[in-house]
């Protein structure tokens, strides 16, 4: 019986999880109007219940709130510096975010680097936990293209970490971070969530991190170097990138993770 009912809340909060991902999508809500969104669908859920599950799903880092937006007292919190500023080529700012994937059982965490003049995704990583090591190895990755001028996080523990932060400052790049509770600072890879959720995860449901490492892989490929942007003028990510019309590379530069 003890079993049966676990496996029950079990299934009941992955359900859960996956309208709150549907719903974060559509509104970046805070936790009590999230609730009142869920109780609209007919899930008889509380504001502890919500918190929760978002703070699992790291959907509560921006927003600033007492107690639970507390720092690491030894984390440096840099300006943002992309207000005003003429993004005028590849390479000048990168930018990077985590996002939650729920799958057919539990869940994992998609970090992504992205060039923002040309919407190119330089490299992603996937991992079942919210250490910093997987962003650290995301940043990495990407540095076989180059160095940007200034990379824009947000807030988040992973990117205020020592970690992370010396891995950019000792190859001389400027680091941005959004303001608390500002959704939009990092718009461009916001964007990119909504896509890659509502064009591949949703459509296809994945059971295992295994999988999702497959389909993101090809769908990563396709957005990179086969999806017209009207942003970018009917163009790829990958032609305004690297300045070629039509011409994708040969082995687009997206490893498994």
């Amino acid at each position: 019986m003890y079993y049966q009912h676990r496996q029950k809340n079990i299934k009941s909060e992955d359900q859960l999880r996956k309208a709150i991902d549907l719903r974060f999508m559509k509104e970046a809500c805070g936790v009590f109007k999230m609730m009142q969104n869920l109780r609209r669908l007919g899930y008889k859920v509380g504001e502890k219940l919500v918190r929760r599950l978002m703070r699992t799903m790291n959907l509560l880092a921006i927003y600033p709130k007492p107690k639970l937006s507390k720092r690491h007292p030894e984390h440096r919190i840099y300006p943002y510096l992309l207000k005003g500023l003429d993004i005028v080529r590849a390479n000048q700012v990168w930018c990077t975010d985590i996002t939650y994937i729920q799958l057919a059982k539990g869940f994992c965490y998609l970090v992504a680097v992205m060039d923002w003049y040309s919407r190119y995704v330089l490299s992603w990583r996937l991992s079942n936990t919210l250490e910093a090591d997987f962003c650290v190895e995301c940043v990495e990755e990407a540095f076989d293209y180059g160095r940007p001028g200034i990379f824009n996080s947000d807030q988040g523990v992973q990117f205020t970490s020592n970690e992370f932060t010396q891995k950019l400052l000792s190859n001389n790049i400027r680091i941005s971070m959004d303001g608390r509770g500002r959704v939009f600072d990092n718009i461009f890879i916001e964007r990119l969530w909504r896509t890659v959720k509502y064009d591949n995860i949703y459509v296809h449901e994945y059971r295992t991190i295994t999988d999702v490492k497959h389909g993101l892989k090809d769908f990563f490929n396709f957005y990179n170097t086969d999806r017209l942007h009207q942003s970018l003028e009917y163009q790829t990510p990958w032609e305004v990138y690297s300045g070629l019309k039509f011409s994708p590379p040969k082995s687009p530069h997206l490893k498994l993770p």
